[in-house]
């Protein structure tokens, strides 16, 4: 094992295709890495709170999805955030020593205000959403990972937890490793309208899809506006099907060929990716088929968080020593 990784995402939804590749990604470092995954329900209340989400629902269905696509319980340890405490003691202790300013300079901070606050009609003026940040160093450093699989828009939040694990090894002595960022390249699929792919736009292909979904989807994705006929010369670059293509078309040479010559009509050329779609997703129905079974989720959650929990009691010993609170 190369060392150690934590990674989670929220559950506000059920995943769709545009999340592939993340979770694709922990399938490969699983095998390379002594691996944490979990969902972090907490993290969804610092802009959902007011929502009443049905967590215990979301929970499932984000498990399976992961489950489906190939994460190994066997391999990492899948668990629900809110059921390993440590992480929320961590947060509380880390709270006492993290300035502000540290806060309130993270790019995303200031954007999701805007976006989720002014625009989006949320109150986000409260602590937890200034702290989420803060949350989530604690998700990693209560596992002591070296190691954190993000995308490049995540890296100001990895660099935050390497200098509050820095502050505290100042203050306290050496408790903590400085985690690196892995830098994941995830493609930023549009959604079949060409807006940011979303379930509430309904613009989304599920990882749940299935073959008739998947066609039906496809067929609603936007094309070249200024091709009017199917011999007429394509221009790609425009279409959301080639921007499909360029990732699930191992000939996508030939489908940008074809297109630009008028080779191929956009009817064809859907028909192609929805096949290649569905060749795609179809393990994963079947994988998912296994671990809907009753049971057999909740008992993966359950081992997880009792894995979890297992490091994160030996890192908050050591903590709490450190800080003169036991």
């Amino acid at each position: 094992m190369k060392g150690r990784i934590f990674s989670g995402m929220r559950p506000t939804g059920s995943l769709h295709i545009g999340h592939l590749s993340v979770i694709q990604n922990w399938v490969k470092l699983q095998s390379e890495y002594e691996s944490y995954f979990g969902i972090v329900d907490q993290h969804a209340l610092t802009t959902g709170y007011e929502d009443r989400l049905d967590f215990r629902a979301l929970n499932r269905e984000i498990a399976l999805d992961w489950l489906s696509v190939g994460i190994d319980p066997d391999k990492a340890a899948i668990f629900i955030q809110s059921h390993v405490q440590e992480h929320a003691e961590l947060h509380l202790l880390l709270s006492m020593i993290t300035p502000l300013s540290w806060l309130e300079r993270v790019p995303t901070y200031k954007d999701q205000m805007q976006q989720l606050g002014k625009d989006g009609g949320k109150d986000l003026s409260t602590y937890g959403f200034l702290g989420y940040p803060l949350l989530m160093a604690a998700d990693i450093l209560v596992y002591k990972a070296d190691t954190v699989p993000v995308g490049e828009d995540q890296i100001p939040h990895v660099e935050l937890c390497r200098e509050i694990a820095r502050r505290f090894n100042h203050i306290y002595g050496t408790v903590f490793p400085e985690p690196k960022a892995l830098i994941g390249k995830v493609p930023l699929l549009p959604g079949v309208d060409g807006r940011k792919m979303s379930k509430s736009y309904n613009n989304a292909i599920s990882l749940t899809a299935s073959t008739d979904e998947i066609k039906t989807k496809v067929q609603q994705m936007v094309t070249d506006p200024a091709r009017l006929r199917k011999d007429d010369p394509g221009h790609p670059e425009v279409c959301v099907v080639y921007r499909f293509h360029q990732i699930y078309t191992p000939e996508v040479a030939e489908v940008e060929g074809n297109c630009r010559g008028g080779k191929i009509g956009c009817v064809a050329c859907k028909r192609q990716l929805a096949e290649n779609l569905d060749k795609l997703l179809s393990p994963f129905r079947e994988r998912r088929a296994f671990w809907e079974e009753p049971g057999k989720v909740e008992k993966v959650l359950d081992q997880g968080a009792e894995q979890a929990r297992h490091k994160t009691r030996e890192t908050m010993k050591e903590v709490r020593q450190m800080m003169g609170l036991r």
